[in-house]
């Protein structure tokens, strides 16, 4: 009796599920918090398991057109759905980040000259970079957020290909639609950020690192993968140095797993490798001795930057939002299958030593998943886009797992994952449309008329905001907090400073506090209204002159 009733509840479960996406997908779901589905599947799966495994009569098997079309069209289906989504979200978030103005500035500072507002040492170059090549093309957002869909295709891809050895083509066909279908992957992939580039590197550095143990005995392919493995590192390095916890926790993780001699079986090829990646790391490390006194100067100010209340509070907010928040509901079930397929490996080679190298990789890809989660967790504060790499290898654990344990539903189970992931990547559209988007977009209505009406006409300007970054790409002038404009020992020479502070604005000082920074100049103040969250804009801009009094003295 009880194992019915649980059957029915999981079976209601799970079509309140596929009911919710498809309404959210269509454009409703406005009820929902935040637009985010309920997590019914994830409370549906523990019912299953307690029912137990159903029994039918006739084994049902999905349309035979997905088994018949070549892997290769699925990917390019998946690939154009993903280009297709990407068009749809620049609509809803039209203006470039806080984030993303720091790299677009940099790259237009690289072009032309234009200050880099907001830039700071302990940023990376490669975005910026590539940005360059961008804006050579085209001067505009349009230009850095093709570059941004580029790169992301590009993760898709390398994440098809690792998966497709890891698995089989259909299978890793299913991952990259579930990494697509998840809300932490599919907020970031429009922006023009790092993270989601970064992502496709680090997975094809963890395939290296399978196939030097998978394919000890072909001294060739491993030294092919050791000798690539530096060069994937350090693209990725260039790309975001945030990759530094990341290759940490890979690198115990792969201890962990192999063991050390499997690696020290390679040495001179592994002396090599470190080598050339000591050789491509020397300009940064004397560039970060320079300007810090410290080779990982840099990187170390990088974590300083993280916005976290005490050491640890990035491991917390994991733990809260694992694994629904990074995604989805039905992305979450595949992810918890994996780290299950994992625990059971990580049983089997307790009991047994000898387990081959293919054996051990689902304990190296849980291990690298859940390390990174501690890693980054106590070195900075958390935020998805900083997970991507978990989020791909426990879903890819988790679709092997699946399909490996259905046995002859196999076709069935994975029509059932993929058919549902269709859904869900429209329905995770309209979450980040109507719910993640709107907030930054409503921003930016204010930051924006304020931004153009202080554009700059050729002369040096300097605008004192606490949205300096976005401030200055779309007015040219240079731009800095109130913090930074206090530690200057004067306003630049020549420079038409302003003041800005905003109704509703953060990092502002109050009345007292802006008078002292006006004393001695005189101003002009002028009130920009706007219709964004912020409010109207009051702008004092300083003149360069001394007052009469002042002059007197």
């Amino acid at each position: 009796m009880g194992r019915r009733i649980a059957l029915v509840c999981a079976a209601a479960l799970a079509a309140a599920a596929v009911a919710q996406q498809v309404v959210i997908a269509v454009g409703g779901g406005g009820w929902l918090p935040g637009r985010q589905p309920w997590p019914y599947l994830l409370a549906a799966v523990p019912l299953w398991l307690l029912a137990g495994r159903p029994r039918p009569t006739r084994v049902w098997r999905p349309p035979a057109w997905p088994t018949r079309t070549p892997p290769w069209a699925l990917l390019l289906g998946v690939l154009g759905l993903a280009t297709a989504v990407w068009a749809a979200l620049q609509d809803h978030e039209p203006y470039l980040g806080h984030e993303e103005a720091v790299y677009a500035n940099k790259a237009r500072f690289w072009l032309d000259g234009t200050p880099d507002a907001g830039w700071g040492t302990y940023r990376p170059p490669g975005l910026p970079a590539l940005g360059l090549l961008a804006l050579h093309v085209h001067d505009g957002v349009g230009a850095l957020r093709v570059l941004a869909l580029l790169l992301a295709l590009s993760t898709l891809t390398a994440t098809y290909l690792v998966a497709a050895r890891w698995t089989t083509p259909r299978r890793a066909v299913v991952v990259v639609l579930l990494l697509l279908s998840g809300l932490g992957f599919l907020r970031r992939m429009p922006e023009f950020l790092t993270d989601v580039a970064a992502t496709g590197l680090l997975v094809v550095v963890v395939y290296l690192l399978t196939r030097v143990q998978e394919r000890a005995a072909d001294a060739r392919a491993v030294r092919t993968a050791l000798l690539a493995l530096p060069c994937v590192v350090l693209a990725a390095f260039h790309l975001r140095y945030g990759i530094t916890g990341n290759l940490l926790a890979i690198t115990l993780a792969a201890l962990a797993a192999y063991g050390p001699r499997a690696w020290l079986a390679h040495g001179r090829t592994l002396l090599a490798a470190l080598g050339i990646l000591l050789a491509g790391l020397l300009p940064h490390l004397l560039y970060a001795t320079h300007l810090t006194g410290r080779p990982l100067g840099l990187v170390l100010s990088a974590t300083d930057q993280a916005n976290r209340a005490y050491v640890g509070d990035g491991l917390v907010y994991y733990l809260l939002i694992f694994p629904y928040r990074l995604a989805g509901d039905l992305g979450a079930v595949v992810m918890t299958a994996g780290l299950v397929a994992a625990a059971s490996t990580l049983g089997a080679l307790r009991r047994r030593r000898d387990l081959s190298a293919r054996d051990r990789r689902p304990v190296f890809l849980a291990a690298t998943a859940l390390l990174t989660f501690v890693v980054l967790g106590l070195a900075t504060d958390g935020e998805p886009r900083f997970v991507y790499l978990p989020v791909v290898l426990l879903t890819v654990l988790g679709v092997q797992t699946l399909a490996e344990r259905s046995g002859r539903h196999r076709p069935a189970v994975l029509g059932a994952l993929g058919a549902l992931a269709l859904v869900t990547v429209p329905a995770t559209v309209q979450a980040v449309a109507h719910g993640a988007m709107p907030a930054p977009t409503r921003q930016a209505h204010s930051t924006l008329p304020v931004a153009r009406a202080l554009a700059s006409d050729g002369r040096p300007c300097l605008l004192v905001t606490g949205y300096e970054p976005e401030s200055g790409w779309y007015s040219g002038c240079d731009a800095v907090t109130y913090r930074q404009y206090r530690a200057l020992a004067a306003p630049p020479p020549g420079t038409a400073v302003s003041l800005i502070t905003y109704e509703r604005g953060r990092l502002q000082p109050d009345a007292a506090e802006l008078a002292a920074l006006t004393e001695g100049h005189r101003t002009e103040t002028r009130v920009i209204p706007t219709d964004g969250t912020l409010g109207a804009a009051t702008v004092i801009t300083l003149r360069s002159e001394p007052t009469t009094s002042d002059a007197t003295k």
